[in-house]
């Protein structure tokens, strides 16, 4: 994992006035990676202490694949004297890191934007991205680097000119955003809402709640915190924060931005938006669901924010796509392919069902769930698998099939809400995707419509990959 700008970051005598040291190194910083096997002429190595990895193992075989500089929290003792010149040793790597961060962010003084919750925040990230570029030079948080490394990797990674940042933050315990969100120093700060996402690490939604609150501990007082008023737990927040608080909903009356009339078509979605005392019509979106439209009016509350006019708004949500496997709708070989495959909790995993069971009401087609597993639920795990099946049936999906440790939960929800067990596959192998493309492949007819959705541990695009080989063989009929 690394950064590869091919300019000057920094230069060791500005990292070393960062960091509170002193250095007889004179070079320049042109990227940054935490993967001695990613070091070349001019790039920082941090080394960092990973569950089965340790940096600082590495910390030779950087310098010689030519690292301008280290950061470390130990000095090697195998290093010749030369070559310890360009380690700077810390307290902590990555708290090392964090700063070095937060110093290029306040050199390049963004706008900055960020975003969390259990559910969404990708999206969310994506809608506002497309929402900012719609005027200013907008960076954004790039694949899944929404982690204590992955974030000020992002920070590092952003162009000079860039008036607007947008930084995604995940968790899997407490702390760690209240980290983050120091390092980033947000002037918008977005919670989506708060799901069951994590609940085996952190014990209960309350302590999720309190998870994804510690991000306006980074938020100054002249700040904006947007907030979902439709989840109970965020809504309990009105009066409590020192920052300028807004609330986003689809059935509040009391939230400040309320999506209206909403118009679900076959790849659009509309609406109308209450905002504040005045209404803007038509708002439309290039994706379809209503958990969408939670994901588009923050970027509108945020365009506001920014200073935008509703119709450059607008404009922006229009070039809204979202990225890697996250709800990607296309058709392959006569049949329309919901691909949902890069994660999955409990409240994402029913929002995508109701994507299936809508296209369904409107299109009369017949509707195939492939649903895997979802992690991290712990105690709760059984039971909110056998939610996701319950709402398979009371949506009259036409068939279910199942794919993971869960299977047969999900199978049972389904099963005690009345879908017949001839139209239920359960598959609990997961070394074995073939069996499961394979049942997909002999339910499916042109014309249908087919999700996927799993967490990302599941790898379900591997029974996308063996059906799309199927049917290139022999096309469906």
């Amino acid at each position: 994992m690394g950064i590869q700008q091919k300019r000057k970051i920094f230069d060791t005598a500005e990292l070393a006035g960062i960091l509170g040291l002193e250095t007889s190194v004179c070079a320049d910083i042109t990227g940054i990676v935490t993967d001695s096997r990613e070091a070349e002429s001019g790039v920082l190595f941090i080394a960092l202490k990973g569950e089965r990895v340790d940096g600082h193992d590495y910390i030779a075989q950087a310098i010689t694949r030519g690292a301008a500089a280290v950061i470390a929290e130990r000095m090697p003792d195998e290093l010749e004297d030369e070559a310890k010149e360009r380690v700077f040793v810390t307290k902590s790597s990555l708290e090392a890191f964090g700063k070095i961060a937060k110093a290029y962010k306040q050199r390049i003084h963004p706008r900055t934007i960020a975003v969390t919750g259990s559910v969404g925040k990708t999206t969310t990230k994506e809608f506002i991205y497309a929402v900012a570029g719609a005027r200013f030079t907008a960076h954004k948080t790039a694949g899944n680097f929404n982690s204590e490394i992955g974030m000020p990797l992002t920070v590092l990674d952003m162009p000079e000119r860039t008036q607007v940042c947008v930084l995604e933050m995940g968790m899997s315990e407490l702390g760690e955003i209240s980290r983050m969100t120091r390092i980033a120093e947000p002037d918008i700060a977005v919670i989506t809402n708060i799901g069951n996402s994590h609940i085996e690490n952190l014990g209960s939604r309350e302590n999720i709640c309190k998870a994804k609150m510690e991000i306006v501990e980074g938020v100054p007082e002249n700040g904006w915190v947007i907030l979902n008023a439709d989840e109970p737990m965020l809504f309990a927040q009105k009066g409590r924060l020192t920052q300028n608080l807004l609330f986003v909903s689809l059935q509040n009356p009391q939230a400040d931005y309320r999506a209206l009339n909403i118009r679900e078509y076959e790849d659009s979605t509309e609406f109308d938006l209450l905002a504040g005392k005045r209404v803007v019509t038509n708002v439309r979106i290039p994706t379809i669901g209503r958990h969408n439209v939670y994901d588009a009016t923050y970027a509108f509350a945020v365009g506001i924010l920014l200073g935008m006019s509703d119709e450059e708004i607008k404009s922006g949500l229009l070039s809204f796509h979202n990225t890697g496997m996250r709800q990607n709708i296309y058709e392959y070989g006569g049949i329309t392919v919901i691909e949902d495959c890069y994660n999955a909790g409990p409240e994402s995993m029913k929002a995508a069902v109701e994507v299936l069971a809508k296209m369904a009401d409107k299109t009369d087609c017949r509707t195939i769930a492939v649903l895997g597993d979802m992690r991290e639920l712990g105690e709760y795990s059984k039971q909110l698998h056998m939610e996701v099946g319950t709402l398979v049936a009371s949506r009259h999906i036409s068939h279910l099939v199942t794919f993971g440790r869960e299977a047969e939960n999900i199978a049972l929800g389904a099963i005690n809400h009345a879908l017949k067990p001839d139209n239920i596959s359960i598959n609990t192998n997961t070394e074995n995707p073939n069996i499961t493309a394979k049942v997909v492949y002999e339910l499916v007819h042109r014309g249908d419509a087919v999700l996927f959705k799993a967490s990302r541990a599941v790898r379900l695009e591997r029974v996308i990959e063996e059906l799309k080989r199927l049917i290139d063989a022999d096309p469906v009929r």
